[in-house]
Order: structure tokens, then C-alpha cells, then sequence
């Protein structure tokens, strides 16, 4: 399988099953659409009047290597979704959720302004350290580990994240392991002394702010339901200043900004220079979700974001969109190309009371419910269901060319949506394929 398109003054050639992309002459592009179809004899008269008979002939010649070389064309025998049925079962993150509570009250927000469905409470430190060590103990031979504080806002319980980073640091050493921490904070309360301590331990920060001031106080509120904004913009920009690690500035869009390449001009030229603007996933009877109608729309801002990354590099104001951050070298390895984030396999989320659940957008729904902490025995029955949602498994999946980029999508999103995780979110399918299209594109261009 192929995709090609044109992409700026780029003419694009991905080959599905390899990775392998291709910036090709025209000749070549048109030639595709009739390789394997035609012999060489019919694909001469189909491009003759284009092309001259010696041109077509060394394009064949061209593409005719390609294949050989296993760069074109290939099949998928080397893929083995078997891989997945038979990996050992073990934790490699966690997100703790350390607060389910909140300062802000955001409109779309998934977690029920914090509590998800529950009722607010704080992680205590005990807690916690059940959930480290579950973390190491079922970690199996995996070195590298992944710790993230989440909420409602985790700033509200800070010293106990504080309490969770020294636990974590003393027992990864008994254990020969290394622990990566993040921490999602909405900004309200990223004092100086807080700033400082997030930027000597944590490895990566994500900073939520929509972009432009009218769209983000139209969606994230305080309490009292002024926009925050103004409140959390000058501690982003004191706290960017001294970050020395990585971060991300992560805004969303819904159907009240669909022009959000606006909000990442905004926030790049605002100082931000590693930037991540989300759709977000809401039920259609919402007056600001994002519906079918829009992605004509919403594919035309990705192509605005383009060139507006573009343009800024060529000034050398280069910085960083989530989305367009694609690895055509290597890559992830060939289980996540197949099954994705590893949400209820290799990744799990704990509420303050220790519930396991497979991610953080599942908490609080009792169908997907592992167990707590404080239970004597602690199996995960979910395993089997969400290892076996792989792309392999997914109808929608089998004939799309983006499926190696994608893995299948987001689980939560595509029950959400259809109440079967085999059954991707078919928006966001269409915005994943538009923006790898752009992420390659792009490289290209830069080349």
C-alpha cells in the first residue's frame, strides 16, 4: 500500500508498510497511479502526450528499484501482530492522580472539574507509594519508567507530590530503575518556590493554556467564574524562562476556535516555543464540539499552521508543534506502531482512593475498573481486552495508510464516541491523517 499526495511544492510518496517516504518528480507521481495496473507498454500511451518516451521509461526503471529495495510496495509479512498476544504483561507508567480537585472550572473539561464523577478528594502520600511501588514491582525487565502527576490540578496537593518524587528516587534505586515525572498544571498556583522545584525534578511539564486571551477565557474559568488567563500567563512566562528541561505549552481547540493556528501564533510569539493544540472530544449535542461538518475547515488551519511553522523557520524562529513532530528514521517500535499508548497494558491511572483504571480519561467509570491498591490480590481482567485493540482488529484500521502513525487511535476517544474500542473515532481519523500528511510534508519542504 501507498499514499501519495502533493504537499506545497512537494510531491509525496509514502509507502505504508516500510515507512519509507519519498519525494519524487512528477513523472514519477503520475506514473503510480497506473504501476502494477498497466505494464510499461500501457503506461507509455497513458503518459505520452505528458512526457517523452525516455523520461517514462527511467521513472519506471526508478520506482522498479524502489520496489526491489523494499522501499515501495511492500507487504506487511515482516509485521507480526502476533507480537502483541504474546509480550509480558508488565507496568511501564502510571499517572497518579494526586488531586480530584480543581481551582478552574473549564467548560469542556472531561474529569468533571476534577473529581470525575466522584467526589473531590486529594491523594494521600501512603497511597501514592502503593502506587510506586505497584509501578516497580510490575515493571518487569523494563529500566525506563514514567511517573505523571495529575488531576483536577496537582499543585492543590504539592507536597505530596514532592513526598511521591523522593519516594520515587530512593526506590528506584533499590529496584535499578530510572523514573521519568511529569506534572500537568493549569498555572494558577505556579509560584516562584513551586516553579523552582518542578524545573529541578520533573522531566517534563505541560502548561494548559488555549491560546488567545478571548478563547481561552471563554472555556477556562476560575472559580468564580472570571477568565484565568491574565492570572497564569506572566507565572508560564517566569517559569519558561528558567526551565531548563522539556515542556509544553497545551492548548485545545473546539467549534468555538477552529481557527486555532491563531492560538499557536499567539503562544509562539508569546515566548512558548514547544507548543500542542488538542481537539477536543465531546458528544455531539454540546453547542461547541467539533462535528463533521467542520473538518473542511479544521484540515484548511492545519495547512494555515503549516505554513505558518514554515515561516518561521525560514526567519529562524523555529519552534516545536506537538502534532508535527514525526520520526521518519527509526521511530517507535513496532508493538506501539501496532497498539498505540498502552493504555490498560503497559500504562495505568490511579484515583486518589488507589482505583486502577486503564488511562485517565476511563477514571471513574466502573466498567473499567481493575482494582485498588489496597486489595490483598490485584489482577488486571482488562488485559486481554485492550492488548487485543490493536490495529490488526480495527475494521476501520486495515485499509487506512496512516495506521503505522496513528496505531489505531485513542481508546477512550473511540469508545466515547462508539462504545467499542475497535471502532475508531472517525473525526479524529480524519485529523490524524491531515496532520501526518502536513508533519511529512513539512519535512520535506525543510529538506
Amino acid at each position: 500500500m501507498i499514499h501519495k499526495y502533493i504537499f506545497k511544492n512537494s510531491h509525496v510518496v509514502l509507502d505504508v508498510n516500510s515507512g519509507a517516504v519519498h519525494v519524487v518528480d512528477r513523472i514519477v507521481y503520475d506514473i503510480l497511479d497506473f504501476y502494477g495496473e498497466r505494464d510499461a507498454a500501457g503506461i507509455l500511451r497513458e503518459l505520452k502526450q505528458n512526457y517523452a518516451e525516455n523520461d517514462i521509461i527511467e521513472a519506471l526503471q526508478e520506482i522498479d528499484t524502489l520496489k526491489e529495495s523494499g522501499l515501495l510496495f511492500t507487504d506487511e509479512s515482516h509485521i507480526e501482530a502476533a507480537l502483541l498476544e504474546k509480550r509480558e504483561a508488565v507496568v511501564k507508567a502510571i499517572c497518579l492522580h494526586v488531586a480530584h480537585d480543581c481551582n478552574m472550572s473549564c467548560q469542556y473539561c472531561f474529569a468533571d472539574q476534577g473529581a470525575f464523577d466522584g467526589v473531590k478528594k486529594l491523594m494521600s502520600f501512603e497511597t501514592g507509594k502503593m502506587a510506586m511501588d505497584y509501578l516497580l514491582q510490575n515493571s518487569g525487565t523494563r529500566h525506563n519508567l514514567e511517573v505523571d502527576f495529575f488531576g483536577g490540578e496537582p499543585l492543590m496537593n504539592f507536597d505530596v507530590v514532592k513526598q511521591l518524587v523522593a519516594y520515587g528516587r530512593q526506590k528506584e534505586k533499590v529496584y535499578d530503575k530510572s523514573i521519568r515525572f511529569t506534572i500537568t498544571t493549569n498555572g494558577l498556583l505556579l509560584d516562584d518556590d513551586k516553579s523552582d522545584y518542578i524545573n529541578a525534578n520533573m522531566d517534563n511539564v505541560i502548561l494548559s493554556i488555549d491560546g488567545r486571551p478571548k478563547v481561552h477565557d471563554r472555556m477556562r474559568k476560575t472559580l468564580s467564574g472570571k477568565g484565568s488567563y491574565a492570572y497564569i500567563i506572566e507565572n508560564y512566562r517566569k517559569f519558561i524562562k528558567k526551565r531548563q528541561g522539556l515542556y509544553y505549552v497545551r492548548g485545545t481547540f473546539t467549534g468555538n476556535n477552529l481557527d486555532f493556528s491563531e492560538d499557536v501564533r499567539h503562544l509562539v510569539d508569546s515566548g512558548f516555543q514547544n507548543v500542542s493544540v488538542e481537539p477536543v472530544v465531546l458528544a455531539p449535542s454540546v453547542d461547541f464540539a467539533i462535528k463533521a461538518c467542520d473538518l473542511n475547515q479544521i484540515c484548511m488551519e492545519y495547512d494555515k499552521l503549516s505554513d505558518l511553522y514554515l515561516d518561521y523557520a525560514k526567519e529562524g524562529r523555529k519552534f516545536e508543534f506537538f502534532h508535527f513532530n514525526i520520526d521518519l528514521n527509526q521511530g517507535p517500535c513496532i508493538i506501539k506502531r501496532l497498539s498505540g499508548c498502552g493504555a490498560g497494558t503497559e500504562y495505568m491511572a490511579v484515583s486518589p482512593e488507589g482505583d486502577l483504571y486503564p488511562c485517565h480519561q476511563f477514571v471513574g467509570n466502573k466498567a473499567f475498573l481493575i482494582g485498588n491498591l489496597y486489595d490483598d490480590h490485584i489482577e488486571n481482567h482488562l488485559y486481554d481486552t485492550f492488548n487485543a485493540a490493536h490495529i490488526y482488529n480495527k475494521e476501520a484500521c486495515m485499509t487506512c495508510w496512516a495506521k503505522f502513525y496513528c496505531s489505531g487511535g485513542c481508546h477512550a476517544n473511540a469508545f466515547n464516541a462508539n462504545g467499542d474500542m475497535r471502532k475508531p473515532y472517525v473525526l479524529g481519523c480524519e485529523m490524524e491523517r491531515k496532520r501526518v500528511e502536513c508533519a511529512i510534508g513539512i519535512k520535506a519542504e525543510l529538506i
